[in-house]
């Protein structure tokens, strides 16, 4: 008896630890929670599986790459029969984006989409690097960006130099063909 009242215990503390080290919702559990959901798509994707033309990427931009080992994305298709659910979906992200361990890079429009890019970590060492671009015409997307070593700053000129570079997108078509 006395071994199952400290099972319990050691289970209870357990318990509290796990729920006081959450400060609130995370990205990764959004992922989870809404990878199978309706008017979703979710997709892990190793950085060699997209093929990328780097010869006009500078050092810094090539480094920045490089860096980068996989992207989860995370997907929703908005149209007029989901406003309700896509306003409260982009609320719910900016919430988790908000949160403290998130820090600005950089935020723009760009025809009718607003980008937000957010990291955590240092100035010089990001863990995670995130976009969240939203369209009440499309819906949203956002990108997680894994890898090692990545510093904010060049993976904001990386992110130009992409915008100009040639992309085999055949590796992406799902997820271009969600949105159409």
């Amino acid at each position: 008896m006395s071994s199952i009242r400290n099972t319990f215990i050691i289970l209870f503390i357990f318990s509290l630890t796990l729920v006081s080290c959450s400060s609130g919702a995370s990205l990764q559990t959004y992922f989870v929670d809404k990878q199978e959901t309706k008017n979703f798509i979710s997709q892990d994707i190793p950085l060699s599986m997209i093929k990328v033309d780097q010869s006009n990427f500078n050092e810094e931009q090539k480094e920045a790459y490089n860096s980068v080992s996989r992207l989860n994305f995370l997907g929703y298709k908005a149209d007029e029969s989901n406003m309700d659910s896509y306003h409260a979906e982009v609320e719910t992200v900016k919430a988790i984006l908000d949160q403290s361990k998130y820090k600005d890079l950089v935020e723009f429009n760009d025809k009718g989409t607003k980008v937000v890019v957010k990291y955590i970590g240092s100035d010089e060492d990001a863990d995670e690097v995130v976009l969240f671009g939203s369209s009440k015409a499309m819906g949203f997307a956002v990108v997680r960006l894994l890898g090692n070593d990545m510093n904010p700053d060049k993976m904001v000129t990386l992110m130009h130099a992409m915008q100009n570079s040639d992309m085999d997108g055949s590796q992406i078509k799902d997820i271009m063909n969600f949105f159409n």
